[in-house]
C-alpha cells in the first residue's frame, strides 16, 4: 500500500505565548482534495506555511510521501514535487501569461546551465499550451498579465502551480476576492485537474460552498486545534463544526 501522500503528525507553533498550532495530525491520500476549514485566529495559515517550509514548527514531523521533510525550505520542497498558490496573486505582471506558466517551472529543468543552453521556452512550451487551453486562456496567452482582469490572473496564478505537475498541491483561498460567477469554474478545472492527473491536493477556503462540494474530506481547525476531519456530510451533520463555525 502506498503511503500518504502527506502525513502531518502532532505539528505545533507557538508565537510566545499564543499556540497558534497546538498538535495537529492528519493524513492526506494519493489522488484526495482535503480542504481546511476554521474560523479566522484558528491556525490555517500558520499549518499551511508550516508544510511549505516557510516557518519551522516547534515539534512535529511532516512526510511527503514517507519522507520526512520537517523544516525543509520552499525551493527544496518545490523539487520534491509540492506545488502552491497563495492569497495574493504571484503573477509577474510585465510578462506574458504564457512566460509566467514557463517561469514557474524552470526550477524543476535543472541546472542554470541546462536552462541556458534549452529551447527559449525551455521546452515547456507545449506544457505551457495545454494548460492555458485547460485554464481558456489561450486568446491571452501573449498579453501581459497585469493587463488581465483579476479572475484571469488568479486563473493564470493556478496554472502557474501545476506546470511542475506536482504530487501535491496547496491552494491558499483560491476563490479569494474572485467572482461569484468564476468560483464554479475553479472547482470544475480543480476536479479535471485531479481526475486527470491523480495528484493531491489541500486547500484552504472560506467559500463553503466551494470547500464542500470539491473536497473528498475536510479538517475542521478551531483555536489551533483539529474539530473534526470527515466528508462534506459528516462535516455538515456535525453540531461541533455548526456550533463552531458553520453556524456563526
Amino acid at each position: 500500500m502506498n503511503p500518504p501522500v502527506l502525513k502531518v503528525t502532532q505539528l505545533k507553533k507557538a508565537y510566545g505565548a499564543i499556540q497558534a498550532v497546538g498538535g495537529v495530525s492528519f493524513e492526506v491520500q494519493p489522488g484526495e482534495i482535503f480542504g481546511v476549514i476554521g474560523p479566522n485566529g484558528s491556525g490555517k495559515t500558520t499549518l499551511f506555511n508550516s508544510m511549505l517550509g516557510q516557518i519551522s514548527p516547534d515539534e512535529g514531523r511532516i512526510e511527503l510521501k514517507g519522507q520526512d521533510v520537517t523544516g525543509m525550505g520552499p525551493l527544496a520542497l518545490s523539487r520534491l514535487g509540492v506545488g502552491r498558490t497563495f492569497q495574493t496573486l504571484q503573477v509577474f505582471g510585465k510578462m506574458s501569461v504564457r512566460d509566467n506558466l514557463i517561469v514557474a517551472a524552470q526550477e524543476h529543468r535543472g541546472s542554470m546551465g541546462s536552462r541556458l543552453f534549452a529551447p527559449s521556452d525551455s521546452g515547456l512550451g507545449d506544457k505551457a499550451d495545454a494548460l492555458l487551453a485547460q485554464f481558456r486562456l489561450t486568446h491571452v496567452a501573449h498579453q501581459k498579465a497585469g493587463e488581465l482582469s483579476y479572475g484571469q490572473q488568479k486563473l493564470a496564478d493556478i496554472a502557474m502551480a501545476f506546470m511542475s505537475e506536482p504530487a501535491l498541491v496547496l491552494l491558499d483561498e483560491p476563490c479569494a476576492g474572485v467572482n461569484p460567477a468564476l468560483v464554479g469554474g475553479i472547482s470544475a478545472l480543480l476536479k479535471q485537474l485531479n481526475q486527470a492527473r491523480q495528484g493531491s491536493f489541500v486547500v484552504i477556503e472560506h467559500n463553503m460552498e466551494f470547500v464542500m462540494g470539491l473536497c473528498h474530506r475536510i479538517m475542521v481547525m478551531v483555536e489551533g486545534q483539529v474539530l473534526a476531519i470527515g466528508t462534506p456530510d459528516e462535516i455538515r451533520a456535525n453540531k461541533q463544526v455548526l456550533d463552531a463555525y458553520l453556524g456563526n
